[in-house]
């Protein structure tokens, strides 16, 4: 096993072995430890890490991605701990990195996640398992990119993942770019995830506006008062765990992304 190894961030840690204590401090990266293979090795995730959830029960937690709980994972004594430059606040990491091995991703593309992938493997010893889930996302994205080709998709689209204030995600986040690799043609103006208003939106006039289960929990009450406002814009629900999350369930993502693409065509 490779014994240094340096995170998305740039910094370097070393591991004279396999971790055998990780703490996870990301839902989507949670799921992908638990995904290689390493229930038994996994002892620590925070309250938002629900997938597996029957898994996750029985984790210890150490408080929210935010918000952590710094004296439990203290008392854990982790051998490595897995966090997201976005997820995670800097002042936490900085704490820990003193103390513990902490390993950082910085993704926003599908290659991104992809590269997590690979280099969360090497680091937990399951290169075998990570290059079969990257071999799986790899190929289902491109049939995915060729379908939209076939079914002629761009409609002009707007993903709405907050109300009071309405916010989007630009085309510069990961959930852009993923729906951009759909068919999708993303037309929100500005950096990570601007505000936006009713009016504005009337202004762009969206083909398409997608409300996300997530971090909001948009339902139908909220299509029917978008609807009133844009009538001419098609409005959808979509599962913003398979929009926004990286790892291992983007394989999940493609099937789900498939049928989304067949009730757009």
């Amino acid at each position: 096993m490779k014994l240094q190894f340096t995170d998305q961030l740039g910094y370097t840690i070393n591991l004279p072995s396999p971790p055998k204590k990780i703490i996870s401090l990301v839902p989507s990266q949670t799921e992908l430890l638990f995904d290689l293979g390493l229930d038994k090795e996994i002892i620590g995730v925070t309250k938002f890490c629900i997938h597996p959830l029957e898994k996750c029960k029985t984790k210890a937690k150490v408080g929210g991605t935010k918000n952590l709980n710094i004296e439990k994972i203290r008392e854990l004594q982790p051998d490595l701990i897995i966090g997201n430059k976005e997820e995670n606040t800097k002042e936490d990491i900085e704490l820990l990195r003193k103390e513990f091995p902490v390993w950082i991703s910085d993704v926003s593309t599908l290659e991104d996640a992809m590269k997590t992938i690979t280099d969360i493997a090497q680091l937990v010893d399951r290169e075998p398992e990570g290059a079969y889930l990257n071999h799986l996302i790899n190929a289902g994205f491109t049939d995915l990119q060729t379908l939209a080709l076939q079914y002629r998709l761009e409609p002009r689209t707007v993903y709405l993942m907050w109300k009071d204030p309405y916010m989007m995600a630009a085309a510069d986040t990961f959930i852009g770019d993923i729906l951009m690799k759909a068919g999708l043609v993303n037309i929100a103006k500005g950096i990570r995830y601007p505000e936006t208003t009713l009016e504005e939106l009337q202004r762009m006039s969206p083909e398409l506006i997608l409300l996300s289960s997530e971090p909001y929990p948009f339902r139908d009450k909220h299509i029917s008062e978008l609807k009133a406002a844009i009538p001419g814009a098609d409005i959808r629900l979509i599962d913003g765990e398979m929009i926004s999350w990286y790892g291992s369930r983007l394989v999940k993502t493609v099937g789900y992304l498939f049928d989304y693409q067949k009730s757009l065509k």
